[in-house]
């Protein structure tokens, strides 16, 4: 017979499978009506379950998530058809803009970029992978972009402070992050079939933001880096 804590450590596995996304310690003690302090241990013993398993408990996005050990990841690679979308060098640059100088506009991007980034953020946007979170006190009123739990997830990170570090007050932060994003030449031509504008210089960073939804996506950005975006 199975007793009340085995019960809830495979309630708990249940839990994970079944969820979209990762979940926080108040959402699990909520569903396995338990006190918060014991989450903890209930994932330890979990894991220890699941030693021996193609499967494992991680920690991404403040909460936990059940996903493949890494032996295991050519394998999976192989079921998923279409191959997962990737972002574009465009796109990657623009979000490591975000996620370092969050919250930030869309005009502060381009001041960046020295590029107009309104493809972009649209693309980011609607991959969920960065969310407008107000606006700025500022002519125009510009959305304030911020990076979404999605993000922390797709790049398999808990929390932003486990970023690379890198240094925004220094003049040579565009470089870090080319550096990051494995774009070494600063002057590479955007790529083949990516939308004219975004790599043109940008004359209107001053400007109010238009309304991201209506303007065009990033769907013309030729794939480039390996970064995972699928959703």
């Amino acid at each position: 017979m199975i007793d009340e804590h085995d019960e809830k450590v495979r309630a708990l596995e249940a839990v994970l499978f079944a969820a979209d996304g990762p979940l926080n310690q108040e959402r699990i003690a909520l569903v396995l009506d338990l006190p918060v302090e014991d989450v903890e241990a209930l994932v330890e013993a979990l894991s220890r379950a699941m030693a021996d398993s193609a499967l494992q408990v991680v920690q991404l996005a403040g909460g936990y998530q059940l996903a493949t050990r890494a032996r295991f990841a050519g394998y999976v690679q192989r079921l998923r058809e279409p191959e997962p979308e990737r972002l574009s060098a465009q796109a990657l640059e623009t979000l490591a803009i975000i996620a370092y100088l969050q919250p930030i506009t869309r005009p502060e991007i381009d001041e960046i970029r020295g590029v107009n980034s309104t493809a972009s953020v649209n693309g980011l946007l609607e991959k969920g992978l960065v969310a407008i979170a107000g606006r700025k006190d500022a002519p125009g009123r510009p959305f304030l972009l911020v990076t979404t739990a999605h993000f922390l997830s797709t790049f398999g990170l808990n929390e932003l402070s486990e970023l690379p570090e890198l240094s925004p007050v220094d003049a040579d932060f565009r470089e870090q992050l080319r550096e990051l994003v494995g774009q070494a030449d600063e002057n590479a031509p955007a790529d083949e079939g990516a939308p004219a504008d975004e790599d043109a210089p940008d004359h209107e960073s001053a400007s109010a933001d238009q309304d991201f939804a209506d303007e065009p996506g990033d769907a013309g950005d030729a794939p480039a880096a390996e970064a995972d975006a699928s959703d």
